[in-house]
């Protein structure tokens, strides 16, 4: 649903729907020992907000033949890339891909790299391929938008490959704080999210949140 004060901004669970259900899953302690049901719910979600987000996109008239006549429809007409940080981003991306499946993708390798002294962090980023941006609608999957640095660090980078039509920044779950951090920083940008929670932990977790997405998706990774 789009918020009043902010067109820019829509969050799905403000109506009731399946996706409800769908979100409740990701966060329950118990359903989040199956990772096959938390990929996939991811997944769904990513089908459910890449529909919402198609509403804003341009079409154009077409005619369609069938065996006993003619339709009037309308086509997709803007170029789309796919941006998705991995590896937690991978089942929403597919979602994505599900719905508009002749889009362009970029993958991008990004983590948190904790300070010693404090609980604060750096933005890592390693791998980095895409296609050429420049007047193509980009948007950026990352399932859990806590501070909004590494969506921010990334779209800088990826702004080396050419300047898109516009920007759209999609996750299941986002914080408060990251929102208007993002806001702020990329007032330009549509923010497409599942749920808002309220606030961030010391960590700069998600509170309720539902726990480190890649992890319960692909297991738990080794500290470097």
């Amino acid at each position: 649903m789009q918020h009043q004060q902010n067109p820019y901004l829509f969050e799905l669970s403000q109506t009731a729907s399946i996706a409800n259900h769908y979100l409740a899953d990701l966060r329950d302690v118990n359903v989040q020992k199956d990772s096959l049901r938390f990929r996939i719910n991811l997944e769904r979600l990513g089908e459910l907000l890449a529909y919402e987000l198609s509403k804003t996109l341009n079409y154009q008239p077409a005619k369609v033949t069938s065996p006993l006549g003619v339709s009037s429809t309308h086509f997709l007409s803007d170029s789309l890339v796919l941006a998705v940080i991995l590896r937690a981003g991978l089942p929403m991306y597919q979602g994505f891909l599900n719905v508009f499946d002749k889009a362009e993708s970029a993958f991008v390798g990004a983590y948190r790299s904790p300070m010693e002294s404090d609980n604060s962090f750096d933005i890592v980023q390693g791998y980095t391929v895409t296609p050429d941006l420049t007047g193509k609608v980009l948007i950026m999957i990352d399932p859990m938008l806590a501070t909004g640095k590494s969506v921010v660090s990334v779209y800088d980078s990826l702004l080396f490959h050419g300047k898109p039509k516009s920007v759209h920044l999609v996750s299941i779950i986002a914080s408060k704080p990251g929102v208007s951090y993002l806001q702020k920083r990329l007032p330009e940008a549509h923010i497409w999210t599942g749920a808002i929670d309220e606030e961030l932990n010391q960590k700069s977790y998600i509170v309720p949140g539902l726990g480190d997405a890649g992890d319960l998706a692909f297991g738990v990774k080794e500290d470097a």
